[in-house]
């Protein structure tokens, strides 16, 4: 990508990366981790049109998920639902194909409203 000065990084990270999640402090720690690292990366190659954003999906159903007890997590869900695998990959695809970019080194929270 720098020897073609052009292309586009998409960190996928998670909600809990932004807000931190009880009992998942190692998930929480790594996923943060994964934001600082892209947000670096911005600076060090925004100069060279390669874009680098990262996408931070709250409660999506998943096999990841679907043992959460739903009676409990909802209420924490401003859009009182789960997201599906298509809130996250529109929001990628749009990431990437988008021909007149001007996001770069963004958060892009894919939540319902949980981080907020």
């Amino acid at each position: 990508m720098l020897r073609e000065k052009r292309g586009r990084v998409i960190v996928i990270s998670s909600t809990s990366g932004q807000i931190g999640q009880a009992g998942q402090v190692n998930y929480s720690a790594s996923k943060a981790g994964l934001i600082g690292a892209a947000k670096a990366l911005a600076r060090e190659v925004g100069r060279k049109n390669v874009m680098v954003n990262v996408v931070a999906p709250g409660v999506i159903e998943t096999e990841m998920t679907e043992n959460l007890p739903k009676d409990r997590v909802l209420p924490l869900i401003p859009m009182n639902r789960f997201g599906k695998v298509e809130d996250v990959s529109s929001v990628v695809n749009f990431l990437c194909t988008e021909e007149n970019m001007y996001i770069h080194g963004q958060v892009i929270g894919v939540n319902g409203g949980l981080a907020i």
